[in-house]
């Protein structure tokens, strides 16, 4: 008889715990939401209105299931979930905590997938797998990654800690912590941790009297999202700064030995420029006024 009473108390105090623990993540997520999404008011609105922290709470006893081999009863819960949310979370994947699928129609994340903690997906991204064969075959999301809208995520790579992966990208390599990832196929932007703050300000305003100086801002997109075509274009903008500047000293030289050399001046580029030719004064006009050069 004491023996069943204490066990009974066990499991009770076993109990406690698991519920103690599972309010305690409850909570832990709904913080979360208030750190990554500012259009959240109250903690009521989170609960109730956020199809993203449902699929996660359901992910997590359909995954309990599965770790119990109860497998036809969580992919049965997992499908309830996917009719009720609009997200597809197979419940062999793991997830960690304070993990935010903001908006979420259309996400799916694939059996093999692992989530790290504070990773914040969009609605239409897919942790999907490239291979039919058996194994880790979906990808691994590490600490503080953030996959961006419609991006795709495919076969049993890794995405770095605090790395970040652009909207509509197709990622099939593994992107350094970090990183950027942008476009399709998905191309890497490192960011070096090794550069300090001022160096990183003298080279934006090193590009900045570039850019106005041809008339062409080739650097319009913002650090925190860098693109891989403005960051060539900035690069080979620099390499003509640097010619344009030596040319110049040359021909200050070659003039005061009485030369009669590079009286022309480097023409400037224009948006005008980059205007169709065969369109009407009028449309054209219409064409530069609406140019619009931030990317």
């Amino acid at each position: 008889m004491t023996l069943i009473r204490a066990q009974q108390t066990v499991q009770i105090q076993l109990s406690k715990r698991e519920s103690k623990r599972m309010f305690s993540r409850i909570r832990e997520d709904i913080k979360s939401v208030f750190h990554r999404d500012p259009a959240a008011r109250n903690s009521l609105e989170v609960i109730f209105n956020y199809p993203g922290l449902h699929a996660v709470w359901i992910h997590r006893f359909s995954h309990k299931l599965w770790t119990w081999r109860l497998n036809w009863l969580a992919r049965f819960l997992s499908n309830i979930s996917r009719f009720l949310t609009g997200i597809e979370i197979h419940p062999g994947a793991q997830l960690g905590r304070r993990v935010f699928i903001d908006h979420g129609m259309g996400v799916v994340i694939g059996e093999t997938a692992i989530v790290g903690n504070d990773v914040t997906l969009y609605h239409g991204v897919t942790l999907g797998g490239t291979s039919w064969q058996a194994g880790k075959r979906h990808p691994t999301l590490e600490d503080n990654s953030v996959v961006g809208a419609g991006a795709q995520v495919l076969g049993p790579i890794t995405i770095g800690k605090n790395a970040r992966v652009g909207s509509n990208s197709v990622v099939v390599k593994d992107v350094p912590a970090n990183a950027t990832c942008v476009g399709i196929p998905g191309r890497i932007i490192l960011q070096r941790a090794e550069e300090s703050s001022d160096k990183r300000e003298h080279v934006s305003e090193k590009r900045q009297a570039i850019a106005k100086k041809y008339g062409f801002d080739a650097y319009a997109v913002s650090e925190e999202n860098p693109d891989p075509v403005a960051n060539a274009m900035g690069i080979m903008l620099e390499h003509v700064h640097q010619m344009d500047t030596k040319v110049e000293e040359m021909c200050k030289v070659i003039q005061s030995l009485g030369g009669d050399v590079c009286t022309d001046s480097i023409p400037r580029l224009d948006i005008e420029d980059f205007a169709e030719t065969g369109i009407s004064p009028v449309l054209k006009k219409a064409a530069v006024e609406a140019f619009d050069p931030h990317i």
